[in-house]
């Protein structure tokens, strides 16, 4: 497919040749080939080995601003002034490398400098999903054996009750918390650090003393599992900071394939900023994100929750150049009828991944914002985020493609029965990636992991093709999932919070496509004899037990047992179009 208004002679390179001068002896972005746990794997020469290392770094950025939240503004020397004195306090509490130490909050400056105190320590820092419910946060801080947790006060209410139930847990910091809070393992963040308009006022304090290497643990962020409980990924330091350079390099391939030469960086030009809608708990707004800003010296601006208006507004006054996160919001950028009351003239790029995204979602973020960048890429929590990207004239020309593989990257299509047999370009299969960005396996879940990671490659459990040129296209997900907004939904986990009604007798959850969202749960149901429940009935109940984005919008009710096939799993494609007036609404 080729679109008229691309450049004359585009492309300029093949892929693999941008790749090569990418990667070249010199660069900064040389590649090199090591062994990883036995495989031989493409890494970036000149990553910066560790968290840690990331944040003695930032300190160079001296008194630019670096996180903006509402009226609240933390420079990046006041950054890593609150950095150290957590991390001092949390050395004080005994935290020691490999130790858990777990974050679970929305996104404000404490859940950076939270983060990065734990890092610097060498602790496998444990983001939890700030949206779970209090069981679901007792699963996360048990399953990982936790030992410190970080959390806001919203989150503390929600634990509360589970505290007793964690007997690793040893000390817990509380921030934002309106009154008093009287629990013998609680310590109020604040007095620790202060709020983020005293960081600065701190103490120039060293981070305390830690050795920390590429291979040593970093984070465990945790993906649902198709059991129903979510699986842990356990992240190397290398893994978590290969974001960095996998990003810097996507920019630099765009100037490539158009036949110009990557501009230098410019340590002295304007700073970049970014509006951060996506949450930190997830593997994109941390390591595609949160930790290549830090690195660079970049604005972070962030909402106490997406509001499109309040979006308009902080783009506007902050002069956001990026901005973006799932398809959702790029919609709702360019959609909403008040845009035009702001000056959006600043964004230079909008992108997003994490959920199926349309083609013409390109066409309309072009004539929207005519100056920025669309771009897409795709990641998953068991590759530390990004593994491919398309972006400028690659995505007009590929709008419905995720992007090549970045230059330590490799993807294989294989068949989906045997797992063995590579299959041939633009035949699809299940998806199979390698390099230094996935993970070393799931925390405490041998048979798990040996099923999704063998000899160095992950099995995605996405059914793809690739073309000649190694643009990826993702066809479908060999796993019972959806995606909500960039949420990963897993079927099982619904239908089992039904299957707790003591009326249901059959349950199955469907995605039921929708425009911005990607899609959304719906459920059918069938009741037992004699018994009744109502749709709100069933919703409440499920809401209850698992997160509200996970709760089926719809649910229609199925007057005999669900259809199946001879092996007795559920026919979901036959149920899909029950929903086909949803479909047709959204």
């Amino acid at each position: 497919m080729s679109d008229p208004t691309l450049p004359p002679g585009w492309p300029a390179m093949s892929i693999q040749q941008a790749h090569v001068l990418i990667g070249q002896p010199g660069a900064v972005t040389e590649v090199a080939e090591i062994d990883i746990r036995g495989v031989k794997t493409k890494v970036w020469k000149n990553l910066p080995p560790s968290l840690r290392s990331v944040v003695e770094a930032s300190r160079a950025h001296g008194e630019r601003i670096f996180l903006v939240y509402e009226d609240e503004r933390v420079s990046f020397e006041a950054f890593h002034r609150a950095v150290a004195a957590l991390a001092a306090e949390l050395a004080g509490q005994g935290v020691v490398k490999g130790d858990r130490v777990a974050v679970i909050m929305r996104n404000i400056p404490e859940w950076v400098v939270a983060f990065y105190a734990a890092a610097a320590l060498g602790a496998v820092v444990t983001p939890l999903n700030a949206w779970w419910t209090g069981p679901e946060l007792e699963y996360g801080l048990t399953d990982s054996g936790t030992k410190v947790a970080l959390m806001d006060a919203e989150r503390y209410e929600r634990l509360t009750e589970h505290l007793p139930n964690c007997p690793d847990l040893a000390r817990v910091y509380v921030c934002r918390a309106r009154e008093e809070i009287a629990h013998p393992l609680v310590t109020k963040l604040e007095d620790v650090i202060g709020a983020p308009g005293v960081y600065g006022e701190l103490a120039d304090g060293p981070l305390p003393p830690a050795e920390v290497g590429p291979d040593d643990d970093a984070t465990i962020f945790y993906t649902s599992g198709t059991t129903g409980r979510p699986k842990g990924a356990l992240a190397t330091q290398r893994g978590v900071n290969s974001n960095i350079f996998t990003a810097a390099a996507a920019g630099a391939r765009a100037f490539l394939r158009r036949g110009e030469a990557p501009p230098a960086p410019d340590p002295t030009g304007p700073q970049r900023s970014s509006l951060i809608s996506v949450p930190f708990f997830h593997v994109t707004g941390c390591m595609a994100v949160l930790n290549p800003s830090l690195f660079a010296g970049a604005k972070l601006v962030m909402m106490h929750k997406w509001d499109v208006i309040r979006a308009f507004e902080l783009i506007e006054r902050e002069k956001i150049q990026q901005a973006g996160g799932v398809p959702t919001i790029a919609w709702q950028l360019i959609e909403h009828p008040a845009r035009a009351n702001y000056d959006l003239s600043s964004l230079e790029s909008v992108a997003y991944g994490g959920a199926p995204s349309a083609p013409e979602l390109v066409r309309r973020l072009r004539e929207t914002f005519p100056k920025s960048q669309p771009g897409q890429g795709w990641g998953m929590t068991e590759t530390c985020a990004t593994v491919t990207s398309n972006a400028s004239e690659d995505y007009i020309n590929r709008p419905d493609s995720c992007g090549p593989a970045a230059a330590v990257c490799e993807l294989e299509i294989r068949d989906a029965a045997d797992g063995v047999t590579v299959l041939p370009a633009s035949q699809v299969g299940e998806l199979w990636a390698k390099g230094p960005m996935v993970v070393k396996g799931y925390w405490n879940k041998p048979e798990a992991s040996a099923q999704t990671f063998v000899d160095g490659w992950v099995r995605t459990g996405d059914l793809a093709k690739l073309d000649e040129e190694g643009f990826c296209y993702i066809i479908d997900r060999a796993k019972d999932m959806l995606i909500r907004g960039g949420e990963n939904i897993y079927c099982v986990e619904v239908e089992n919070a039904l299957y707790d009604h003591p009326a249901v007798m059959d349950a199955a959850v469907v995605g039921i496509p929708h425009r911005t969202l990607g899609e959304e749960p719906g459920a059918v149901v069938t009741l037992k004899p004699g018994m009744q429940a109502t749709e709100d009935e069933l919703r409440a109940h499920v809401a209850e037990r698992i997160a509200a984005f996970k709760v089926p919008v719809v649910i229609k009710f199925w007057h005999e047992v669900l259809p199946r096939n001879a092996n007795g799993k559920i026919l979901k494609n036959e149920l899909k179009k029950l929903f086909e007036d949803e479909k047709a609404q959204a």
